[in-house]
């Protein structure tokens, strides 16, 4: 069963698999911290102290930790969290395997989150999560309940496509990839170009679309990946294993984030995730996306301040 987040890179995956070897190499090759989580290389950064509240940040699918921006992840070590993020597999920096190839599940993502707590030695944590690393967090939260002080789920969902009650995906974003067919996936200049464009149509019409850092993020991006197709490709074909009807087992405190104009993953996926985990509260981001915008974050970070000073008493 696939995941319904992951329909975004599906539609690249017949075009990735066979220029592959035609991407250049990585040009930047640098990772903070590269840590052994259940048995492969993971690359990690930390901010802040040690001795604060941890928070462990898991990003989605095709993207690396840096979309958790690095002036949003100090703020939230301003507010006396020590906060990580990471690449999972097939993005950034971290254990790398060939396009359409993934030796992994949905699964095996949520035992590598752990395994990232594990090597700093970490017993319990906050966990957020964006997108498919909100699915990633749920798991966790499953899973592991022991190793977690409370949930945030931004822009996330409770399962997949084949729950009729969840609104499906926006024709305008099916529409988009549907393009893909025409663009040169040899090309560093097409790729970044088509994930501008990508985060164009995924965005809310809150805030004006700032393509200038969009553009600057995405050649980050692409520079840094061990493999770009992989990137693009292996999270639309790993495995999971439906966990919609065990929601009810999170005892974590939770939090939900969602942007009332998210076309990838609809309001309605926020509102079933508040309303089946007990005791969930639901932020709303008016005119907002599927994104982490800059604009938003004044909404944001406080209220995952918060939500996690209420868990540990950590101050806000």
């Amino acid at each position: 069963m696939r995941i319904l987040l992951t329909l975004l890179s599906a539609f690249l995956f017949t075009f990735f698999t066979g220029c592959a070897k035609k991407l250049p190499d990585a040009y930047d090759a640098t990772c903070p911290k590269m840590v052994t989580a259940n048995g492969v290389d993971i690359c990690t950064e930390s901010f802040g102290s040690p001795k604060d509240p941890a928070l462990l940040l898991i990003m989605g699918a095709t993207a690396s930790m840096l979309s958790w921006e690095e002036d949003f992840s100090k703020e939230l070590a301003k507010g006396g969290r020590y906060v990580i993020r990471y690449d999972n597999r097939d993005t950034g920096r971290s254990v790398t395997y060939p396009p359409g190839k993934p030796e992994y599940n949905l699964d095996d993502l949520a035992k590598d989150a752990v395994g990232v707590l594990d090597a700093y030695g970490i017993d319990r944590a906050h966990i957020a999560g964006a997108s498919m690393g909100g699915m990633i967090a749920q798991l966790i939260g499953i899973e592991y309940p022991e190793r977690v002080l409370s949930l945030t789920l931004i822009m996330s969902s409770p399962h997949g496509p084949e729950d009729p009650d969840l609104p499906p995906m926006s024709q305008k974003v099916l529409d988009h990839f549907a393009k893909g067919s025409s663009i040169d996936w040899t090309s560093e200049a097409a790729i970044i170009g088509f994930r501008v464009d990508t985060m164009r149509v995924i965005a809310g019409s809150k805030h004006s679309f700032d393509e200038q850092s969009a553009r600057r993020l995405l050649k980050r991006e692409f520079r840094r990946a061990n493999n770009i197709a992989s990137t693009l490709t292996n999270h639309s074909v790993m495995a999971s294993n439906r966990w919609r009807d065990r929601l009810g087992e999170i005892n974590a405190p939770t939090l939900v984030i969602h942007g009332t104009e998210d076309p990838v993953l609809p309001f309605g996926h926020g509102v079933a995730l508040s309303k089946e985990i007990k005791g969930a509260k639901l932020l709303p981001l008016e005119g907002s996306g599927h994104e982490l915008r800059h604009d938003d974050w004044s909404a944001i970070i406080p209220a995952i301040l918060t939500h996690t000073s209420l868990q540990t008493g950590a101050k806000h």
